[in-house]
């Protein structure tokens, strides 16, 4: 669905692709720096207020910020072009370090960025940085180095627990991400390509955003530069404190490009605390799948704002079901905490306790309603995979007024796409395919209401009396609202 794509570290970047930043190879020496001295704010001339002046704050909390060297095992036997390094290098059009050949016997070397969150020696990065390393070195300002163990990971938050031998050491603070707002001032300390202790600054962009395939974290936008390296590392505010953990930026080049996002501290905080007590972390679910409220599809729907959570699926005996929930619901609040964007319900949902219950708010039928959902603890979701099964001969119909020709599966097909649909598209055109319907998407309803036959639907095309309505489909083993504009 989404135009992004996430680029884990090492991996070479891909036009308007969202890119991991962490375990680069070390193209660059490395550029170790003492922290320099507190200076005196500089004025504007005119009496204007003055800039920032940073200094204080890196010379008091860069000391607990680290480089992060991580070493990988090279594969064995592996052809010499399957180096995912060789493959960037390529891409970039920069020679392998001793060729291809060569790569394929060394270790591969990557590097990342962390902060010491305790003076007994845990550091926070991202996994992504350490991900399938053999060895973690984690190298001070004072150019002390420790050799690290990675406590535990976290793959939907990215985020990396390590443990060094060490006491006494430089701690930061951390702040509250609920505080921050757009334009504040805000800054990054870490290792980009290797320089270690780089400092960068700028402001916060946006707050609570959303990006494909991470709902479970409220991401901080800023326009503050960080590039390869400096994943892991900490995004500070101006009282010196840490409120979010630098991860991703959004790039057409792999590099930066003015738009980058970190992973809020609360969030860090409390993985970091399971994973320390547990070795591992416990999130809520109650069995939806949700999207984004498009302005459309708000108006589809009746609300009055594109806002909330839109169910477009509920997993069979979850939670929701039981509770009632129902595919086009739109969550308005959790609590009485308004969900203003569709992210936030995910990542309040996986922050509660399994076992607790919570009181939804929720939109159907052009009315609020509440409903009392006990949560439970989220669990790896399964692939479904479809079987084979012979196809009937398509029996075609003229597209109707949306671009769609859509034809009845067959017992055999159901059963084989897992689906309680009816109805296949197999042509599409005009409306519908500039609302991304796709040949082979499933037909499940309209505007929350199932559709099994083509009458059905051509009735609510025709009886639709909003500049849009609100199609579900099924994809894969996925469901999801398209809003389709009404010639």
């Amino acid at each position: 669905m989404s135009v992004f794509r996430l680029a884990r570290a090492r991996a070479a970047s891909i036009s308007w692709a969202l890119l991991a930043l962490g375990a680069l190879p070390m193209m660059y020496a490395q550029a170790a720096s003492a922290a320099p001295a507190a200076s005196s704010a500089q004025c504007m001339p005119g009496g204007a207020p003055a800039l920032p002046d940073f200094s204080p704050l890196v010379a008091e909390y860069g000391p607990a910020v680290v480089n992060i060297e991580v070493i990988e095992k090279a594969p064995e036997g592996g052809a010499p072009g399957d180096d995912p390094l060789n493959d960037f290098f390529r891409r970039f059009g920069i020679p392998a370090p001793g060729g291809d050949q060569q790569r394929d016997e060394q270790p591969v070397r990557g590097a990342g960025s962390g902060f010491i969150v305790s003076p007994n020696g845990y550091i926070l990065t991202n996994r992504h940085v350490v991900e399938g390393a053999s060895e973690v070195m984690v190298r001070m300002v004072d150019q002390r180095e420790f050799r690290a163990r990675v406590v535990g990971t976290d793959e939907r938050t990215d985020i990396a627990v390590l443990k060094i031998a060490a006491t006494g050491l430089p701690v930061v603070r951390f702040g509250d991400p609920a505080k921050v707002r757009p334009g504040q001032w805000v800054l990054a300390i870490g290792s980009p390509f290797g320089f270690q202790n780089s400092a960068t600054a700028g402001i916060v962009s946006a707050v609570h955003r959303s990006l494909p395939s991470e709902n479970y974290v409220p991401f901080i936008q800023t326009d503050v530069a960080v590039n390869p390296g400096n994943s892991g590392g900490p995004l500070f505010n101006m009282q010196g404190e840490v409120i979010g953990i630098n991860s991703q930026i959004f790039s057409r080049t792999g590099g930066f490009m003015g738009v980058s996002f970190a992973i809020p501290i609360d969030v860090a905080e409390n993985v970091e605390r399971q994973i320390i007590l547990t070795g591992h972390v416990v999130r809520g679910m109650i069995g939806v799948t949700i999207q984004e409220v498009t302005a459309d599809l708000a108006d589809s729907f009746g609300l009055s704002s594109p806002r909330g959570a839109l169910v477009s699926s509920v997993e069979h005996k979850s939670p929701a079901a039981a509770a009632g929930i129902e595919p086009g619901d739109v969550v308005l609040a959790v609590d009485g905490h308004p969900i203003d964007r569709f992210g936030e319900l995910s990542s309040r949902i996986s922050a509660m306790r399994p076992g607790s219950e919570v009181t939804l708010t929720l939109w159907r039928d052009r009315q609020d309603r509440t409903v009392r959902v006990r949560v439970e603890e989220l669990k790896e979701p399964q692939t479904a995979r479809a079987g084979s099964a012979a196809r009937p001969k398509p029996v075609m119909r003229k597209p109707n007024q949306l671009g769609l020709t859509v034809r009845r599966l067959g017992p055999q097909e159901k059963a084989a796409a897992q689906t309680n649909g009816s109805l296949v598209v197999e042509q599409v055109s005009g409306p519908a395919e500039l609302a991304g319907v796709q040949p082979g998407d499933i037909i499940l309803g309209v505007d929350g209401r199932r559709i099994s036959t083509v009458g059905a639907l051509e009735s609510a095309a025709r009886g639709a009396r909003k500049k849009s309505i609100a199609l579900l489909i099924q994809r894969d083993s996925q469901q999801l609202f398209l809003p389709v504009t009404v010639p």
